[in-house]
């Protein structure tokens, strides 16, 4: 087999031989699936092709029958994956990916049978999320971020933007926390999707699916203290009306929030409250739904606040409710 470097011709090549654009066009439409989504989609069928143009030393795609791929062909590019390193949710993805094209292909009529009829998805053992416990929370939201209001108004920086960044920093991460939101859809909050006076955020998470999520009080609060703050901020700076911005949250400069910096900000803040490898904000989103599964919250409420699709994704949290649960019966019950 020639290992050689594919060209980066090879996705043109494939989607002039096989419908790549149809099917994703369908993704778009159809199912209502987000850009990434898609993207996703298209580099995990075009690495899957790749994979079959080195394993059977071929210059291009032209002419090449996709009901040629046997089970066998499958499952070395799995293990091509795991030689690379690839995680195995992410290998669970990609085939998941390839395996709906090729329904798409035969539905069309572009193939007579699928491969993946013949093959079963690979098993691999859901991890349970990291999460913080309600006394760290309680220490992040009641000891952390106070003492950082009182550094600021000590520091000897520029107090304006220090101020500006702080309530930010603040209001992001009591959104994230009290009401479970996913990064993407925190970047991608704006002002009218936010009603402080109704207490609730409308959000559009995967797959442009929408729903409403309550917003606590002291992020209500929060929320108030940062849009005061970023009015002052950026009439100041900007000589402009900062209430006009139509993001919530934002960069210094007025521009909208990117990925790196909500994990800087969160990484900043929880390295203070726990010792978890992992200190990103999915752990504020996962730490809202087992504290409202500790409290007595019923599983299908969660889901829909979480925008999950599915209950089952949602279902991981219960093994870490059941493992309080347990802990609570050893201590209290006398036979226990």
């Amino acid at each position: 087999m020639n290992n050689s470097s594919i060209s980066p011709s090879l996705a043109i090549l494939l989607e002039a031989s096989l419908p790549v654009d149809d099917f994703l066009g369908k993704l778009r439409s159809g199912n209502n699936l987000s850009s990434n989504t898609v993207t996703a989609y298209r580099t995990d069928i075009v690495q899957f092709f790749s994979f079959l143009a080195r394993h059977f030393d071929l210059i291009d795609l032209s002419g090449f029958d996709p009901e040629r791929v046997t089970p066998v062909d499958v499952r070395l590019f799995m293990v091509s994956l795991i030689e690379r390193g690839v995680q195995q949710r992410s290998i669970a993805r990609k085939l998941a990916a390839v395996k709906c094209f090729y329904r798409y292909l035969q539905e069309t009529g572009h193939i007579k049978s699928s491969v993946f009829n013949y093959i079963s998805a690979p098993k691999f053992p859901r991890r349970v999320p990291g999460f913080l416990t309600e006394q760290q929370t309680d220490k992040l939201f009641n000891e952390v971020l106070p003492k950082s209001v009182i550094d600021c108004r000590n520091t000897k920086k520029d107090v304006l933007e220090a101020s500006y960044v702080l309530e930010r920093d603040r209001s992001m991460l009591e959104l994230l926390y009290g009401s479970g939101l996913r990064i993407s859809e925190l970047i991608g909050l704006t002002t009218e999707c936010l009603d402080l006076g109704g207490g609730y955020v409308k959000l559009t998470g995967k797959g442009s699916k929408q729903r409403i999520v309550p917003v606590g009080t002291a992020c209500i609060a929060a929320l108030k203290k940062y849009f005061e703050v970023r009015r002052n901020f950026f009439r100041i700076r900007a000589k402009g009306d900062g209430a006009t911005l139509r993001y919530v949250f934002l960069t210094i400069k007025g521009e909208k929030l990117y990925p790196m910096l909500v994990q800087r900000v969160t990484k900043k803040y929880l390295v203070s409250v726990s010792e978890q490898k992992q200190k990103n904000p999915h752990i504020l989103r996962h730490s809202f739904a087992t504290h409202l599964l500790n409290s007595g919250a019923d599983l299908t409420s969660v889901s829909e606040m979480l925008g999950h699709s599915n209950l089952s994704t949602t279902e991981i949290y219960t093994h870490v409710t059941f493992e309080r649960l347990k802990e609570v019966y050893r201590k209290a019950h006398p036979n226990a």
